[in-house]
């Protein structure tokens, strides 16, 4: 009866929210329009076939591209058996908030045979996002880029490139990650770590089968390329480097930074990097690389992903170069690339942020053992904020909020 009444008025205030929507869009804004099936598809990796959630057959999704300004309108149809909802992680959603996606938080999921339509304004953001489904662990193989290109006449605060690609970091589990999750529910226990990461949704081929589901990106001597770079993995933090060649870090999350070169980029779950890269070594084949950084005793997946960048006129046959990245717990690499990232702070772009502190707060984030009648084990592994667990609440916080 509580959700007949809220639907019962949902129409006539949507109405209003669309005419605010209409009104707040910039006389040069586009509406970009699309249209998301959320299907099972089987795919095969590392000899193994399994079905897997994806968008329109895609692993990764389709990237959804927009300008600072425009209207974003997304319909997403559910073919699947599971509750879907998605999220577009880093979007600020100013007078949006029914589109920001989390379920059973903003919004109810939508089930199968149904559709919802996520309709947002994109304003004052431009650089690399993402989207992701955000119920369960389907975000495991459901997601996507979201580019964000600047205003028309507004370039780049850094030297404009040849072209860009996508670069999306993920992971592979050969059991079906839904039962891995749980799995480690049931033991009390982290679930078990992916079977291999991914770029592009390809292991690459250091793993087997793979020799196929091996991404590959073609550049052309002396021209300048501009990588997005997204983290998708559910919980590594990973490096990322290309064999041979430099980076430049322009932009962090959507925020352009001072550039700064290194040889390899250390990045966050969630997180993206924009990276330019010259083409400027002698014409070969290269690997592009990522594994994970972990300096705490905990399992992770340390096998290595790969992708090639390949020098136009080069033929197949031409054996790649690895690179060389960091160890996996090198923590004195992770601190000094992480003191490096600075807001580019440029008369177009300043960095407006309060330099009085009124109230300092300080936060401890632990993990610990708790007790477990349920689980297998008598206890679970908990994770805390200042020593104070998650509870999940007696009541859902769509019907609260009701």
């Amino acid at each position: 009866m509580a959700m007949g009444k809220i639907l019962s008025s949902g129409p006539i205030l949507l109405f209003w929210l669309y005419l605010v929507a209409l009104v707040s869009l910039p006389a040069d804004a586009a509406v970009k329009r699309y249209q998301f099936d959320v299907q099972v598809k089987n795919v095969s990796r590392l000899c193994h076939a399994k079905p897997i959630v994806t968008v329109n057959g895609m692993f990764p999704g389709p990237t959804i591209y927009a300008r600072d300004g425009d209207r974003v309108v997304i319909n997403v149809t559910n073919y699947a058996q599971y509750n879907m909802s998605i999220h577009w992680h880093g979007l600020k959603q100013f007078r949006n908030g029914w589109a920001d996606g989390p379920a059973y938080i903003t919004q109810c999921p939508i089930q199968n045979g149904h559709s919802y339509t996520y309709d947002f304004n994109v304003t004052g953001q431009k650089g690399t996002l993402w989207w992701h489904a955000h119920i369960f662990w389907l975000r495991a193989t459901v997601y996507g880029a979201i580019v964000i290109m600047p205003k028309q006449g507004t370039p780049f605060p850094f030297p404009q490139p040849y072209r860009e690609t996508n670069i999306v970091l993920g992971e592979w589990w050969n059991n079906d990650v839904e039962e891995v999750v749980k799995q480690g529910n049931k033991l009390g226990l982290p679930p078990t770590t992916s079977d291999a990461h991914t770029i592009n949704g390809k292991p690459g081929p250091l793993f087997p089968c793979s020799e196929k589901h091996t991404f590959a990106m073609e550049v052309e001597q002396g021209k300048t390329y501009l990588l997005r770079i997204i983290n998708a993995a559910l919980n590594d933090e990973l490096f990322f480097a290309v064999a041979g060649h430099n980076m430049t870090v322009v932009e962090i999350d959507a925020v352009y930074t001072k550039p700064f070169t290194t040889q390899a980029i250390l990045i966050a779950p969630g997180q993206t990097t924009n990276v330019l890269v010259q083409a400027n070594q002698a014409p070969g084949r290269y690997f592009m690389a990522a594994r994970p950084f972990m300096d705490a005793p905990l399992t992770v997946d340390n096998k290595t992903a790969t992708a090639i960048l390949q020098y136009k006129g080069i033929p197949n046959t031409v054996l790649p170069i690895l690179p060389k990245l960091p160890l996996p717990n090198d923590t004195a690499f992770a601190l000094s690339y992480n003191a490096k990232l600075r807001s580019l702070d440029s008369p177009l772009y300043p960095a407006n942020v309060p330099l009085k502190v009124d109230r300092r707060l300080f936060y401890t984030i632990g993990l610990g053992i708790n007790p477990c009648p349920t689980c297998l084990n008598g206890t679970r592994l908990t994770a805390s904020l200042n020593n104070i667990t998650f509870v999940m609440p007696h009541i859902g916080l769509l019907q609260a909020h009701y």
